[in-house]
Formats: structure tokens, C-alpha cells, sequence
């Protein structure tokens, strides 16, 4: 993610902001220039972008101007009161209900940053035919008999919403023997199965997919009930990304493609602060390459990526916090992140 400046003051802000810690100006994210803004006005008269004030005049989101849960700003143009991340949301929790207020908000401050990533890569979230537009629900459990799945489908990411629930997640987490879960990994990994949907099902791309991830017409039912009775195979480090990725290949597909997704975006991130890495003994790994992440082949980027994640776990571990980065890529997950590499680009420039 790019680094964003207070447009009035010029102020670091963050993509989440919602009022400049300098100089106090209201800001809001605009979709259509991918720019966190300082803007002048009222709900009532409208908002131009500052410093010189645009022509161009702004509602902010109505989950912004009433919940307080969104910085996205609407052309006013445009008639949907919602911004173009929250019109995706079909379900919502129930406000009512204490805590939940703060978990839509956490939930969709991810599913914001997960849409940026997609726009950034020119990823679209709109395709012709059934379950074509990506969508959104964020279910409460009515049950412990029924609880809610986090999952996708048809074109919709369902996620339940006590995985906002810092608590109750990482209780998941420990139970399941995962090294990592968050709210924007489960949003990354549903969307994996999204575009596998639109990208890969039907497609030329199917014949090597197969080869690489399995045949994906095998029991999925089946599969899932011997990953959970018996566990990923003894070797799943060695084939798969991670262990849930071993339990079928729609699986693997959609761990491949939301680890894809946080490797680009943790470089890009690094790349707009300007970070490098160069190490005093000449044999540790070093990182000088500025190359643009749109424009960066593959290796270029895997060059980058252990570096990085060497110098983000030991910052982490000198905090006394658990590793940022807790995997390790064997060659049968870098074949398949370069896959995923071919079939985001390939998209990307037929959306272009």
C-alpha cells in the first residue's frame, strides 16, 4: 500500500484516517484517485478535496457521515449513499448488540484494505454471469448447533463475525494449530476462491492448475472430514503453503492466492516508505530493489520477500511478539505462488 500524505498539511496519514493529527483537516479516502485527502465543507453543502479545494464536490459514505465506520468519500454524483466498498456489504451485524459496532468496523476496515489490493493489481470485482460481483455478509452465529462458516459463496464472502473478536479468534487460532489468522488473511483467502470462480474454472488455465494443485473435482466433503479427523499429511511443508492448504486442492488454491496477496502488498508497502535492506556482512540478504511492484517479475519479487520477512520477525522478536511471518516457502509453494503470479497478471492486463 502506497504512503499517504495529509493533502493540506502534508502530514503522514494512515489509509484508515479519518481527521489529520497536524493540522485537524477531515479526510477521506477517494477510490477514484487512490488518495487519502484533506477536505473542506459540511454534509450539507458537500466536501471539496483541499488544498486548492477541486472542483470536484464529495458526500462522505454513509456509514462514514452516520456510523463512523468508513473514511471513503462519494462523488456526489453519484446516487448510492454508500461508497463503493461499503455498497458491497449485503449483511451487516446487528448494531444493537454490544461490541458489534466495533467488529463491523473492524471487518470492513479489512475488506477496505483487501478491495485496495484488488484495484491496485486491476483485479475486477465485477464479472458477467451467476455470482459475478463480489459481495459481502458478515453473519452472527443464531446457534451453537448451527454456528456461522466464514466462506464464499457463489460470489459471495460470508465471514462470522466473532472472528473480529480478538479473543475468540485467537482462540480459533490456537485450537486449529495455525501460525497465522486475521481478518484480512480469511477476506484475502475467500476472494482466492472468488476469482479461482472467474480466472481458472473453465478456462485453458484449468489443465495446469491441475497439474500443480490437484484435481479440484474430488470430494470436497470427503476431504474435509479427513483433514479434521486425521490432520495434514506429515510432509504438507514440504507440497503446500500451509497445512489447511493440504486438506484440497480449492484450498491450496485459495492459501496460494491470499499469500500472493501479502507478499505484494507487505512490498509495496515497503517500497513506498522507501525501505531498504543492507546488511553489514556482505553474505546476509540485502534489499535495494525500488522496482515498482505493477512492474516487478516474479523472482524480482521472491528476491525481495526473504529479506523482508528476516528483518520484519526480528524486529518483531526484539519486541518480544510472535513472528510477522511465520512460513517458510518450499519450492512446491513457490511454484505455485508463481502460478498465481501468471494468472493475476494475465488478468490484470485483459482489465487494463
Amino acid at each position: 500500500m502506497k504512503t499517504f500524505h495529509c493533502t493540506h498539511c502534508q502530514s503522514l496519514v494512515f489509509f484508515e484516517s479519518f481527521v489529520c493529527n497536524r493540522c485537524r483537516a477531515v479526510l477521506g479516502y477517494v477510490p477514484g484517485l487512490r488518495e487519502v485527502g484533506a477536505f473542506e465543507g459540511s454534509d450539507e453543502q458537500g466536501w471539496r478535496m483541499l488544498p486548492q479545494a477541486s472542483a470536484q464536490t464529495y458526500r462522505r459514505c454513509a456509514n462514514y457521515a452516520r456510523e463512523h465506520v468508513c473514511n471513503w468519500m462519494v462523488p456526489v454524483e453519484d446516487s448510492n449513499p454508500l461508497c463503493e466498498s461499503c455498497r458491497l456489504t449485503r449483511v451487516i451485524p446487528a448494531l444493537a448488540k454490544p461490541d458489534n459496532r466495533l467488529y463491523w468496523y473492524r471487518l470492513e476496515q479489512a475488506k477496505r484494505r483487501l478491495l485496495y489490493s484488488l484495484s491496485a493489481l486491476h483485479l475486477p470485482t465485477h464479472f458477467d454471469g451467476e455470482g459475478g460481483d463480489l459481495t459481502f455478509k458478515f453473519l452472527e452465529d443464531v446457534s451453537a448447533v448451527e454456528p456461522v462458516m466464514t466462506g464464499h459463496d457463489n460470489g459471495c464472502i460470508v465471514v462470522n463475525v466473532k472472528e473480529a473478536n480478538d479473543v475468540e479468534r485467537e482462540t480459533t487460532r490456537a485450537w486449529a494449530g495455525e501460525a497465522y489468522r486475521t481478518l484480512l488473511g480469511h477476506l484475502r483467502h475467500e476472494s482466492g476462491h472468488f476469482y479461482f470462480q472467474h480466472l481458472i474454472a473453465g478456462t485453458r488455465r484449468i489443465q495446469p492448475f491441475r497439474k500443480l494443485f490437484g484435481d479440484e473435482r474430488m470430494d470436497y466433503a470427503a476431504a474435509q472430514k479427513h483433514y479434521y479427523d486425521a490432520g495434514p499429511p506429515s510432509d504438507h511443508a514440504d507440497r503446500f503453503i500451509s497445512a489447511y492448504a493440504s486438506m484440497h486442492p480449492f484450498e491450496d488454491w485459495a492459501e496460494t492466492w491470499a499469500h500472493y496477496l501479502h507478499m505484494v502488498d507487505t512490498l509495496d508497502t515497503a517500497n513506498w516508505s522507501g525501505l531498504t535492506l543492507q546488511p553489514r556482512a556482505q553474505a546476509d540478504p540485502g534489499m535495494t530493489d525500488r522496482t515498482p511492484i505493477g512492474r516487478s517479475d516474479f523472482q524480482s519479487l521472491l528476491a525481495r520477500w526473504q529479506p523482508l520477512t528476516y528483518a520484519m520477525n526480528s524486529l518483531n522478536r526484539s519486541l518480544g511478539l510472535p513472528d510477522a511471518y511465520p512460513f517458510s516457502l518450499s519450492p512446491a509453494a513457490v511454484d505455485k505462488l508463481h502460478f498465481v503470479h501468471r494468472v493475476i497478471t494475465a488478468a490484470s492486463k485483459a482489465s487494463s
